[in-house]
């Protein structure tokens, strides 16, 4: 069938070359597609499948010197961009066609409220005079539906929320009104709520102004939400392109449909029974505040009570679950069972040790039996060592022999599906799944009971995503661990936990199974978040199919 709508953005055998060093000739082979007005295309692959390089082309935006355009043309209003001056496209970026970026805060300035950062787009582009100017970002904000839009336009990033620094970047980017909108993973940080509101935004603004918008994204879910049209990238090329309710019910590439096999399923597994197990952990009427502000410093003081009565308990083998929002508290938890944090009050008692007022020198036996797993292995791994120092380094300081802790971290190395050969290699040069499994090596090194893993694959593609929880269960169930898993993902949680505690404003409201808990839940917060799981809907005829397979 033909489509009669006006094509806005077409990309045409467009080809992006690497530098001669990279493990590949291409960013993007030979790439071609066309967006609509009216249309929302979403773009789905992996990390390094070029979509993103794809998408920065548009606007020039390229990594590097090294990382350019050789072969293809990018056409808006019958012109080539690839071909366009330097004046012609800063003309265009912002005007005609606008990026929301992935990661608001470091898109953001830091030193700029977030009005004066929306005002300069304006003024760059002669839109009129201060008060005009200013009329016109109260009048964005307040259709980005950002609350009290007079006190954000006085707001630097810090002071505002992931989901309202994401709706800012929205303003900025529709402020004159583009007829292009590229959005690069816009909701991947963000958790279940606000992401929902985010794409609902996005959709609602793309058909009030009848944009075209090019949606960068991984996660099918989203894709499942606001899709028209799909094209799905591997290895810098297009391998599979159509309509939404087509790719997402009928895919016929097999990368597709691998993509799709693993999208966590929202439908939790087969319930496992510790009532006989031991209890490894408990944390009972746990509490932590946090103040700023006041005092010598000056300005207003403020208080946030982040942890207010929490209360759970951890059996061997289990793996209990902790969902909730940004600030509902649950990383709060996860670093004071760990003593990253120091609780006001509360006990956390380890095999009935009480360790919540321990003193350092007390609490050194004790992180033996307790490790962690950090959201972000990148930011945790010292890029000055080897990966077999950082793995070796927990058993040598609490008194093993060198060689023998070396011969033990090239042990892990293999038990977390790398090579031994990967020890003398640098963090940087290894992909995020791959620093995600070196994170987990290094938590084991000490021979924990207990794994603290704090949104261990929210930064991660579906598939290495279900790689690295498929070895986190494997993990557990072969050296028996007791696992807290943090997460504002309700896929993954239904997938490795066996109960969930869902917390808000610093408060468990809801805990038990997790068949219970999705089958049945008791408290609105719980419903509220189940409800807005993105794709859900799409989710639940892919889990039948799977099903009737």
């Amino acid at each position: 069938m033909t489509d009669t709508r006006e094509p806005l953005l077409q990309i045409e055998g467009l080809t992006v070359d690497l530098p001669a060093h990279a493990d590949r000739r291409h960013a993007v082979r030979d790439v071609s597609l066309t967006l609509h007005r009216d249309e929302i295309l979403c773009v789905v692959g992996e990390s390094g499948s070029g979509k993103s390089v794809m998408s920065r082309a548009v606007l020039g935006l390229f990594p590097s010197r090294h990382v350019q355009p050789s072969a293809g043309r990018i056409l808006y209003g019958g012109k080539d961009l690839l071909k366009a001056r330097p004046d012609e496209l800063r003309h265009i970026r912002g005007n005609r066609i606008a990026m929301i970026f992935q990661e608001p805060m470091t898109a953001l300035n830091p030193l700029l409220t977030i009005g004066r950062q929306i005002d300069e787009v304006l003024e760059q582009h002669d839109a009129g005079a201060r008060e005009q100017r200013r009329a016109r970002v109260l009048e964005i904000l307040a259709a980005v539906n950002l609350p009290d839009p007079a006190a954000i336009v006085s707001a630097y990033p810090h002071q505002i929320s992931g989901g309202q620094r994401q709706r800012a970047m929205i303003a900025m980017a529709l402020a004159l009104e583009p007829d292009v909108l590229i959005a690069d993973e816009p909701t991947t940080a963000l958790d279940v709520t606000t992401q929902a509101q985010i794409l609902a935004l996005i959709r609602e603004i793309q058909a009030r102004r009848r944009m075209g918008v090019l949606f960068i994204t991984h996660d099918f879910g989203v894709v499942a939400e606001v899709a028209h049209s799909i094209a799905v990238m591997q290895h810098g090329e297009l391998v599979e392109h159509g309509p939404a309710d087509q790719i997402l019910e009928q895919p016929r590439h097999a990368y597709t449909r691998s993509l799709l096999a693993a999208v966590p399923s929202l439908q939790p597994g087969a319930r496992r029974d510790f009532s006989g197990q031991p209890v490894v952990l408990e944390v009972e009427a746990l509490r932590k505040t946090y103040r700023s502000g006041g005092g010598f410093l000056g300005g207003r003081a403020r208080r946030v009570d982040a942890l207010r009565e929490v209360g759970f308990t951890l059996r061997k083998g289990q793996t209990l679950g902790i969902v909730g929002e940004s600030g509902s508290g649950k990383s709060t938890v996860a670093r004071c069972v760990i003593r990253l944090l120091d609780p006001d009050s509360g006990q956390i008692r380890i095999d009935g040790i009480d360790i919540a007022a321990m003193r350092a020198h007390a609490l050194r036996p004790m992180r033996k039996r307790i490790q962690m797993v950090f959201q972000d292995p990148y930011g945790s791994l010292n890029p000055r060592r080897t990966v077999g120092q950082l793995i070796a380094e927990g058993p040598i300081v609490h008194g093993e022999d060198k060689g023998r802790a070396m011969a033990r971290a090239k042990e892990l190395l293999g038990l977390v599906g790398l090579e031994a050969r990967a020890a003398d290699r640098f963090p940087h040069e290894f992909s995020g799944g791959q620093r995600q499994r070196i994170g987990l090596a290094r938590a084991l090194a000490l021979n924990p009971e207990i794994l603290v893993a704090d949104e261990p694959v929210s930064a991660l593609d579906v598939s290495v995503q279900a790689q690295v929880l498929r070895l986190i269960a494997d993990i557990r169930e072969r050296l028996g661990l007791s696992v807290l898993f943090i997460t504002h993902d309700l896929r993954v949680a239904s997938q490795v936990c066996d109960g969930v505690a869902v917390m808000k404003q610093g408060e468990i409201v809801e805990i038990g199974p997790v068949q219970d808990i999705y089958a049945n839940p008791q408290h609105p917060y719980t419903r509220e978040l189940l409800a807005a799981v993105p794709g859900r809907q799409w989710s639940s005829g892919l889990e039948q199919a799977r099903a009737v397979e």
